[in-house]
């Protein structure tokens, strides 16, 4: 690109020098013979005249004197955006003339937040999730997250590939930053087989989530969950699990109703921790047989985070993801008084009542036990709750989180010394992109990668509150939390779109990102051990001895019927007769009866003499 009329800066030891043919004005005010306004809701700090100088200048950003973190190091260096990517990393840089200028000093650059469970506007229980696709994602900004991976969950028995088409439609026009997606299968068929292998190679999604959970709405039985799993390693596709016993769960919720319980502590109760880790391991264990990774979505109690860490150390290819709300806040909230404050909570699995809960998952997050971070938000104003308000099974699912995921994880696990910088950048941004398969495209800073940047203030601090958040929801899970660890500028694609905390953001402005199948960091191990341990047969000489006859009436269709080969179906397996009344016989009742006989001396001695 010729950029001999533009604005040239030369950064060499803070000083700046500046050449500005065909332009009036200063770096700071710049003018020229046709100046224009820029559009309402532009992210950029200055007029856009449509010369090709300025329309390429507004492009351009170079962030000063911050320190880098991604997952692997920190570093002191500048970085130089151009049409919304990387294009320089380091120090005393050469850069074209007008771009903008972000002073970092003191601040982290890290790579944006990676959200990887959404529910924007989702249709569930009877309504909608208040946050759509432009109100869910201008929050998700405004917390320093500048992608998100939602779900396409429609109802059993609609078609994958149309569901996929509503949820493209309602989110392309609305979104403010990058979004991908996953695909729900609530239900099993060689129709639906078909249209995993077209999502996969066609429309960009590299992931399946399915139900143990929601019984006749969602949830699959095992034999259909294995079946899907085994379809998922075929087409290099991540198999995700909401893993709670529904069987169970449901027979527990009308326990409770029987006994009067019908407020939002029934929800807890008629689910606790041991149905969530039950569901896990049976999860577990039907994926590792098919040799399909799993990835556990809302890891929310100790039980499951427990499982979930015992299978990996036994070399399963599983990921755990803890969310923002299970990291920030527990289940107490379900026996508060207020109503509307215990329903608020309500989410599946549920929050846990042991206040050690967040902490102990945090523990395992900042280990690598857990490896990654979502949100699960789906959010549901007071009047959409009080749907529930006199059976708790009616009370729609769903909590916050995509404004505070960043902020919470920073003060959890952060500020408290649990985990450094790096590791906070790779819980809530690199470790997805590398399982879904976007990196280093997305997750890190580095030269080629997506200009999806945080200026994060580690030493600034903000009071979580719904009176003043960005989503549409009326309540947040977090109310007066003080959060250390504050986004003062978010970039996405070189868009600056938080600037000193006023967000800036137009509808339709994010990118559908496409996720390729058979990421590295998820299939490595799984194409050699499906390579290493494929069943082999025993090579042998025939066997030529003699064989057991069976009759014709052990033949019988009568006979065989059933499966099991220890105890068949046949009659005559007992050989005593039935009674007229039906019952095993003991005696032959034909055979003449003996009288008594008493012994009296039986083997052992008498029992009526003096020991």
């Amino acid at each position: 690109m010729d950029f001999t009329h533009c604005f040239k800066v030369i950064v060499n030891r803070g000083k700046e020098f500046a050449d500005i043919p065909n332009c009036l004005g200063s770096q700071d005010d710049m003018e020229c013979s046709h100046t224009r306004e820029a559009p309402e809701g532009s992210a950029d700090t200055w007029h856009n005249c449509g010369c090709e100088h300025h329309t390429s200048a507004q492009s351009r950003l170079f962030i000063k004197g911050g320190r880098i973190v991604n997952d692997d190091q920190s570093f002191d260096a500048d970085i130089y955006i151009e049409d919304g990517i990387i294009k320089q990393i380091g120090n005393n840089l050469v850069i074209p003339g007008g771009a903008r200028t972000i002073e970092a000093k003191g601040k982290l650059v890290i790579p944006g937040g990676i959200d990887t469970h959404t529910h924007m506007q989702l249709p569930f229980m009877g309504t909608h999730a208040v946050d759509d696709f432009y109100s869910g994602t201008k929050a998700a900004l405004a917390g320093g997250t500048t992608m998100i991976i939602d779900f396409v969950l429609d109802q059993k028995n609609v078609s994958l590939l149309e569901a996929y088409d509503k949820w493209r439609n309602w989110a392309d026009s609305k979104v403010c930053c990058d979004y991908a997606l996953h695909s729900c299968v609530t239900w099993w068929s060689p129709e639906v087989a078909k249209e995993m292998d077209i999502l996969c190679k066609e429309k960009g999604i590299n992931s399946f989530k399915m139900f143990l959970a929601y019984k006749d709405v969602f949830m699959l039985e095992d034999n259909e969950l294995y079946e899907v799993f085994k379809r998922c390693r075929e087409l290099g596709a991540l198999g995700m699990v909401h893993a709670e016993n529904g069987h169970l769960i449901a027979e527990k919720s009308s326990e409770m109703i029987q006994h009067g319980i019908t407020g939002p502590e029934a929800h807890e109760m008629c689910r606790p921790e041991e149905v969530e880790a039950e569901a896990t391991n049976r999860a577990i264990t039907l994926a590792n047989q098919a040799n399909c990774p799993l990835y556990i979505v809302h890891v929310m109690s100790k039980s499951a985070a427990k499982v979930v860490t015992k299978a990996r150390r036994q070399g399963k290819v599983v990921f755990g993801e803890p969310i923002a709300a299970s990291l920030g806040t527990d289940g107490t909230h379900y026996w508060n008084k207020c109503w509307r404050h215990a329903a608020g909570h309500v989410m599946g699995p549920p929050l846990r009542p042991d206040p050690t809960t967040p902490g102990y998952l945090m523990d395992l997050l900042a280990n690598n036990d857990l490896q990654v971070t979502g949100t699960d938000n789906c959010t549901f104003n007071a009047d959409q709750k009080a749907l529930g308000k006199d059976d708790f099974r009616k009370i729609p699912n769903g909590v916050n989180g995509v404004e505070d995921r960043m902020s919470v994880i920073w003060e959890k696990g952060v500020h408290t010394g649990k985990m450094d910088p790096c590791r906070f950048v790779a819980v809530t941004s690199t470790n997805a992109a590398k399982i879904f398969n976007i990196y280093p495209q997305k997750g890190r800073i580095a030269v080629g990668s997506d200009a999806d940047i945080v200026v994060w203030n580690p030493n600034a601090s903000r009071t979580i509150s719904a009176k003043t958040h960005h989503q549409a929801v009326d309540f947040n899970i977090f109310e007066g939390m003080l959060c250390h660890g504050v986004a003062e500028y978010v970039m996405t694609n070189g868009h600056v779109v938080l600037d000193e905390g006023q967000v800036r953001v137009t509808q339709g402005m994010g990118r559908f990102i496409p996720l390729p199948c058979n990421s590295e960091t998820v299939f490595s191990r799984i194409r050699e051990r499906e390579r290493t341990t494929k069943p082999c047969k025993v090579e042998r000489e025939p066997y030529d001895g003699p064989v057991a006859k069976i009759t014709a009436t052990q033949m019988s269709e009568k006979m065989i019927v059933a499966d099991n080969p220890i105890i068949p179906n046949n009659a005559e397996f007992h050989g005593r007769p039935m009674t007229s009344s039906g019952a095993r016989q003991q005696i032959d009742e034909k055979s003449p009866r003996r009288s008594t006989t008493r012994s009296l001396n039986p083997p052992g001695g008498k029992s009526s003499g003096l020991w």
